[in-house]
């Protein structure tokens, strides 16, 4: 397999799939077109906007997962993709537990992602203390509340998200919030999802992850 992307995007979903799986895998860095100007573009053959990148994806988006003839281009789908050619225990045993992983992806990427990223954003790009960033965050944690109390509610019994281990279904999720944890405040009241996280942030294969992004960003 080959991932195409910038590990400073939402290639980190994929990554930390294929680390955790072990599966041989091909990474080539794709950056994004606007960061052209940084030293990060040293070491990226390809970007967003370059015809040979097109050819493979004409979308022009990272990530981009490539195996054999099948081409994805939504980083959750190369996450399911990868946890199925791994099977488990870090892919699904079995059909119910395909069908529950993309449960738990799509609402990640349903009722986790857009809160997620009306957080997100002003604390990035230096508008959280303006009026109209302070009025965003607040929107996204409003909204994020119950999608929290669902996962707080489910992990107030089980350690993982499914199958009573970490699972590609774990990624989905934890990759998803880790936009929020920039925020002081928005998992305060959820000690289950916290401690869950943690869990999910100790392993090496998201150290590893985690370290190539920061390296990045040099």
């Amino acid at each position: 397999m080959k991932l195409y992307g910038a590990v400073r995007s939402r290639t980190t979903r994929p990554l930390w799939a294929l680390l955790e799986s072990g599966l041989p895998f091909e990474h080539v860095p794709v950056l994004q077109a606007y960061r052209l100007d940084e030293p990060a573009a040293l070491d990226a053959p390809l970007n967003t906007a370059s015809a040979a990148f097109l050819a493979i994806n004409p979308m022009g988006q990272i990530p981009t997962l490539v195996d054999g003839d099948l081409v994805l281009t939504e980083s959750l789908a190369c996450v399911l993709h990868i946890a199925r050619k791994a099977g488990a225990p870090f892919g699904p045993a079995d059909q119910a537990e395909d069908s529950l992983m993309q449960n738990w992806a799509f609402f990640a990427v349903a009722s986790i992602e857009p809160a997620a990223i009306e957080i997100l954003y002003p604390l990035s790009d230096g508008r959280a203390e303006t009026p109209e960033g302070q009025a965003q965050i607040a929107r996204g944690l409003a909204a994020l509340d119950r999608p929290l109390s669902r996962i707080e509610m489910h992990l107030a019994t089980h350690v993982w998200m499914m199958g009573g281990r970490f699972t590609a279904a774990d990624i989905c999720l934890a990759e998803t919030l880790r936009y929020v944890q920039r925020h002081p405040t928005a998992m305060a009241p959820f000690a289950a999802v916290r401690g869950w996280l943690s869990r999910c942030q100790i392993r090496p294969a998201f150290v590893d992850m985690i370290a190539r992004r920061n390296a990045e960003t040099q």
